[in-house]
């Protein structure tokens, strides 16, 4: 509990320095947005020129964006200053770091308040809200309580990929870069069936760089696609379980690579 509040009031000084300048702080508001605004494009156009995609109605395709972009925004609220750690690692902090006795992965999460995120989550929770109004399904509890847990697993697999990232770049600070195209990756094919892909594209996007099990599958089992989704449908419907089980896979590789750590120059 002592970890908890200590957590809620560095939280607090960090919002209230960010709210010193608040031009700024709106604009960073905006410009998590914006930064959705690609998805926010492609559901317009799927919903007024198109009847649905790869099997899908329209109204359930809406569901996989949704569930994406939430997922996405509860990472960059709690999670997200892992994009910056090559930044951190560059700049020598990650040395300051080590020697606090409060853990270093909480120290990264910490270091600023994202203020980005509320612009993320704002547009995530529109997106969300009208494909539940679109949907045609019966919201039962137990489809709500799935709903939500997939949410959250769905984040925890968007956390663990970042932090499989991190532990790189405590090794070779320019693979930074990867959670770049790791981030284009996510906004580009994480959107939509991957049914519609050809099938070495859909089978790395599952297999190879899990990122069918943050939306796509979720909304499959969801939306009753969960049989043609290429895969066993205990594996769809797990995703949440394997998002949890990734994060804290990554979790003991991040406390692995901190061990080995020898600097930025080695």
């Amino acid at each position: 509990m002592n970890a908890v509040r200590i957590a809620w009031r560095i939280t607090r000084l960090n919002f209230r320095a960010q709210l010193e300048y608040r031009s700024e702080f709106l604009l960073m508001i905006a410009i998590g947005a914006i930064w959705q605004v690609s998805v926010i494009v492609f559901a317009t156009v799927l919903l007024t020129r198109f009847a649905g995609m790869g099997g899908w109605d329209s109204s359930e395709v809406l569901l996989i964006p949704a569930t994406r972009m939430l997922a996405h925004g509860i990472f960059v609220l709690f999670l997200g200053r892992l994009h910056g750690i090559g930044r951190i690692i560059q700049e020598g902090m990650i040395d300051t770091y080590l020697v606090r006795p409060m853990p270093v992965f909480r120290q990264v999460q910490l270091s600023v308040f994202p203020t980005n995120a509320i612009g993320d989550l704002t547009v995530a929770v529109g997106l969300m809200v009208g494909a539940l109004s679109r949907s045609d399904l019966d919201w039962t509890a137990g489809r709500i309580m799935y709903l939500v847990v997939c949410v959250l697993g769905g984040m925890l697999l968007e956390a663990a990929l970042f932090t499989v990232v991190a532990c790189a770049s405590l090794r070779f600070p320019a693979a930074d870069y990867w959670g770049r195209w790791l981030e284009e990756l996510l906004g580009t094919f994480g959107s939509y069936p991957l049914n519609v892909l050809p099938r070495a594209v859909s089978g790395f996007l599952t297999f190879g760089l899990p990122l069918a099990f943050v939306a796509y599958f979720p909304a499959a089992v969801l939306t009753g696609h969960g049989h043609d989704t290429g895969v066993p449908y205990w594996l769809a419907a797990a995703s949440p379980l394997l998002g949890l089980a990734a994060f804290l896979g990554a979790r003991l590789l991040w406390r692995w690579s901190l061990g080995h750590y020898t600097g930025v120059n080695g």
